[in-house]
């Protein structure tokens, strides 16, 4: 997949904006964009916090920030407006600063590690028996916010040197920041503001509903295995296995919002991994493992679970990150020889930009140019900055976690530019973020480095998180900055904005984990499945070589099947999709089916569901099926996590539910009837 320029428009963008002047910094980072992006990262980050606890699934906020951002500083200008307070117009580049603003702090919710490597340090993640104390470092408030300050900024800093190469030279696509873009365009115009008003009105009222749902569910779950979220729906067979619908509108809003090829994954893995693999596996218990063991053993059940779906993660991750690799190298050579025909052949790769040497084409690519380029950070600023950054980290880090050296973080901080601008150029060729797979090979590098003797586990998840953060943070700065070269936004005001988020994002994300960590069971279902932090918790074991100690019979004998099998699988969907074959449409998804071995069926089920209501909708009218799926979707999400939090306060102020209602099989009913009438006959 080659680079592209931006999408061909019929009419020019900047044309209808031609009479409007480009703000300044003060009037586009403004007191009311500011107050908005607090409120929208608050209430995201719910959200986004509850779903990566769930279902390990994040959806982009990118468009549900872009429209609430609209929405309520329109609606803050009409308050205004009745109490006749004068203020400034509400512009393209403002919704722009809101969009960034949020986006940067709930994306710290993934690479924060929330879901992932900070649960999968504690014991309630672990794959296995951890034997030594030093491979467990259990979440902790105050050392989480502190890491997330130390290791959130440097990817914005380190990539902004390469701004101008992968957006004005190389004219990198991003396609999901340019959606995004022409979105927040578009709302801007008379006809844009009427679908927002459409969409924010549905938002709202899934958003009402949902939560009003989540409340109402909460009187019928008193006890243990209460409440309709254990409505036995395909009978009571399927629901021993797992499967069932448990009435998570989350759930449903992600199943909305996934690709249907994602959806399809997903359920073809579950019926694989739950309906055939485990049952028969469990068939085995006390033959090819010992029965008995606990349910976080890698000994039993869970060392094939852990080690099938590594296998498939393993090789889906390695066979993408050579394509990308590969992608990458060629659009780069491609573009040097271009520019070399062009006359351009003495020219540097990462010299100063002029407008005047660019293969400028219309009034809208010379205006966003301009602007882009009239609002610089001077390279050595940010260079100086990633530098400082770096020499603080390593210095306290290894204070937080013992695990690392100093020269463990300081080689990480020595390859990051490197890869942070490999991943943000990938991304902006393919729509792809490979910082987590960048994360899962810094963590078999360090894990296997340091040794499980010296705390290999925590180490391996540290230097994880810190490859994570950086090269996600840059790649998506990078994103931002595409969208707001599309909508006129200053670098300066992006970057600017994209601080502040991701300031706000190092403060809020904590808090809300904390309580949910604190008031739920986690793990348990009553919350979090931690599907990710289990399969973190499993690569580290891995990493530091203590994955086939003790392993059930079997187990590497599967994980080595299962890799060829998923490498075979995901070189032929490559090819296919390179022929254009027909099939291409129906080859799953490896890393969907990967996952679903770390997670109940009951997910899958309900993202089934939601995505079989916006495919029967697109069917029956595809204009408003997809113009108003996502807002539904949105307030589905948004309602499901508000509501989760309103449920903990209700916990935390001790509050418990009046009644408990449960689903019995015809026998157990009886039973139960008939101990019922000798405790009547008793009295």
């Amino acid at each position: 997949m080659e680079p592209v320029n931006d999408f061909q428009e019929g009419i020019s963008t900047e044309h209808a904006f031609e009479a409007e002047p480009v703000p300044s910094l003060s009037e586009t980072i403004t007191p009311r964009s500011m107050v908005v992006s607090f409120i929208l990262s608050v209430t995201l980050s719910i959200v986004a916090m509850k779903v990566t606890l769930s279902s390990g699934f994040i959806p982009s906020f990118s468009i549900p920030a872009g429209l609430l951002g609209f929405y309520v500083s329109r609606a803050s200008i009409r308050i205004l407006d009745y109490f006749a307070v004068a203020q400034l117009p509400f512009t393209r580049q403002e919704n722009t600063i809101i969009q960034t603003c949020v986006v940067a702090c709930t994306s710290i919710t993934f690479t924060g590690g929330f879901g992932t490597y900070i649960l999968a340090m504690g014991k309630k993640a672990a794959v296995g028996d951890v034997n030594t104390q030093n491979n467990v470092e259990e979440p902790s408030f105050a050392r989480m916010i502190t890491f997330l300050f130390l290791i959130s900024f440097a990817g914005m800093f380190i990539i902004m040197p390469f701004r101008k190469v992968m957006i004005i030279r190389h004219r990198l696509t991003f396609p999901s920041g340019t959606a995004t873009a022409h979105l927040i365009n578009s709302f801007h115009t008379p006809q844009g503001v009427k679908q927002a008003r459409k969409q924010v009105t549905l938002l709202f009222k899934l958003f009402g509903g949902t939560i009003a749902w989540s409340l109402f569910q909460w009187f019928f779950a008193s006890g243990p295995g209460c409440g309709f979220k254990f409505f036995p729906t395909f009978g009571l067979e399927a629901y021993k296995h797992g499967f069932f619908f448990d009435f998570t509108m989350a759930n449903v809003g992600i199943g909305m919002m996934c690709p249907y090829m994602i959806v399809f994954s997903v359920f073809i893995g579950t019926i694989i991994s739950c309906g055939v693999i485990w049952p028969y596996i469990e068939s085995k218990e006390g033959i090819w493992y010992p029965s008995n063991l606990g349910p976080n053993s890698l000994n039993g059940i869970r060392g094939y679970k852990v080690f099938i779906g590594l296998s498939m993660i393993m090789a889906d991750c390695l066979f993408v990150f050579l394509c990308i690799m590969v992608r990458t190298t060629c659009a780069m050579i491609k573009r040097r020889r271009q520019a070399m025909q062009g006359g351009g052949g003495n020219a540097q790769p990462f010299q100063g930009i002029d407008i005047a040497d660019q293969p400028v084409k219309s009034f809208d690519d010379r205006r966003r140019a301009q602007v882009f380029l009239r609002d610089e950070i001077p390279d050595s600023v940010t260079i100086g900055c990633y530098v400082l950054l770096s020499i603080i980290s390593i210095a306290a880090i290894p204070h937080l976690y013992p695990q690392m050296r100093y020269s463990h973080v300081a080689l990480i901080y020595l390859a990051a530019p490197v890869f942070a601008f490999c991943n943000a150029y990938g991304f902006g060729v393919t729509d792809m973020n490979l910082a987590s797979t960048y994360c899962k090979i810094a963590m078999f590098a360090f894990g296997s480095w340091v040794g499980i003797k010296s705390g290999g586990v925590v180490a391996a998840l540290v230097a994880g998180g810190i490859t994570m953060s950086i090269l996600g943070n840059a790649a998506d700065v990078a994103q931002d900055l595409k969208t707001g070269y599309l909508t006129l936004t200053s670098p300066r005001a992006v970057f600017i904005s994209e601080a502040i988020g991701t300031a706000l994002g190092c403060v809020v994300n904590p808090t809300v984990f904390w309580v949910f960590y604190r008031v739920y069971k986690m793990g348990s279902g009553d919350m979090g499945d931690m599907p990710y932090a289990k399969l973190y918790s499993g690569f580290a074991m891995l990493s530091v070589g203590d994955g086939e100690q003790g392993l059930p019979r079997h187990s590497m004998l599967l994980f080595k099947v299962f890799f060829v099998l998923a490498l075979a699988l995901s070189v032929f969907r490559e090819v296919a999709s390179r022929k254009e074959w027909r099939i291409r449409r129906y080859i799953p998804s490896t890393i969907g089916m990967a996952i679903t071995f770390f997670m109940p069926p009951r997910v899958p089920v309900g993202m089934c569901i939601g995505s079989l209501v916006a495919y029967l909708w697109e069917k029956m009218d595809a204009g408003r099926g997809r113009m108003l799926s996502p807002a539904l979707a949105s307030g589905l999400i948004c309602g499901d996590g508000v509501g989760s939090i309103l449920l903990s306060m209700l916990t935390l102020m001790g509050a418990r539910a009046p009644i408990c209602i449960k689903f019995l099989s015809r026998g157990d009913n009886v039973k139960l009837d008939a101990f019922l009438a000798t405790l009547h006959d008793m009295r």
